[in-house]
C-alpha cells in the first residue's frame, strides 16, 4: 500500500464569506471535506503547510490523510482556488475515499538490479525518462512504487509501459501511446565505433556490388 502525506486540520466554526475572511486573516486557508457518504465538513488548513505541499507539484493526485482536530481521514484534494492577482490559495476542496473510490495518483518508478544488468555492465548508462507514472488506481490497493527489472535488459534497450507489471485494477492515465520509462545508453565510444563498423560494412557491401556489376 503507498505511502501518504500527512496534512493537519481543524473544523472551521461557521460557514461562508465571513468565515472565510476570518480564516484567512489568521493565516488559514478555508477548505471543505466532503463525500464518502457523510456530510459535508468546512475546515481550515495552515497557509504555510498547504503551500509548502502545493509548490512540491502534483497535489492533485497525491494521497493524503486528513488530521482534523485528531480525527484521519484519508483524502485527494479535488480542487484549489488562487487569488487572481497572486496566485496564492484562497481555498481547498478535498474529496473523502472509501476503499471502492477510483482515484488518479502519482506512483514513483523503482529500478531492481541496476548493478548486475546486462546493458550496464557493458559500458551502458540508465537513462531515466519518468521517474513517476500517472495512474488510476482503486484505493484500498494503491501500489507503493512500480518496479522495473534490469537484469537481463540490454545495451540499447528502451522499456516502455508495456513493460511494467500494474497491479490489478491498475491502469495508465495515458493510454493512447506506449510510452517510455527509461533506457540503456550505449557509452559514446562504443557508439562511434559501432557507426564506424556500419559504415565499412556498407561499403564492403557497396564495393562487392560494384564489383559484381563490372564482372556481368
Amino acid at each position: 500500500m503507498a505511502e501518504n502525506t500527512t496534512l493537519n486540520a481543524t473544523v472551521r466554526a461557521g460557514t461562508g464569506k465571513g468565515a472565510a475572511r476570518a480564516a484567512r486573516r489568521e493565516n488559514l486557508v478555508p477548505g471543505v471535506i466532503y463525500g464518502g457518504g457523510e456530510e459535508p465538513t468546512p475546515i481550515n488548513v495552515k497557509f504555510n503547510e498547504l503551500f509548502k505541499m502545493l509548490k512540491a507539484g502534483h497535489f492533485l493526485s497525491t494521497l493524503l490523510t486528513l488530521n482534523v482536530d485528531g480525527k484521519e481521514q484519508r483524502v485527494i484534494c479535488r480542487g484549489v482556488q488562487r487569488n487572481v492577482i497572486n496566485d496564492l490559495p484562497t481555498h481547498v476542496d478535498f474529496l473523502r475515499l472509501s476503499g471502492k473510490s477510483r482515484i488518479n495518483l502519482m506512483i514513483p518508478v523503482v529500478f531492481l538490479n541496476e548493478e548486475t544488468s546486462v546493458g550496464i555492465k557493458k559500458g551502458g548508462t540508465l537513462v531515466v525518462v519518468r521517474n513517476e507514472v500517472e495512474l488510476k488506481v482503486t484505493a484500498n490497493n494503491i501500489p507503493d512504487h512500480l518496479e522495473v527489472d534490469l537484469a537481463d535488459v540490454e545495451l540499447g534497450d528502451t522499456i516502455h509501459m508495456s513493460d511494467v507489471t500494474l497491479p490489478e485494477g491498475t491502469r495508465p492515465m495515458i493510454q493512447d501511446r506506449d510510452f517510455v520509462i527509461a533506457n540503456i545508453a550505449a557509452p559514446r565510444g562504443l557508439t562511434a565505433e559501432e557507426e564506424a563498423e556500419d559504415a565499412e560494412a556498407e561499403a564492403a557491401a557497396a564495393a562487392a556490388s560494384a564489383e559484381a556489376a563490372t564482372e556481368e
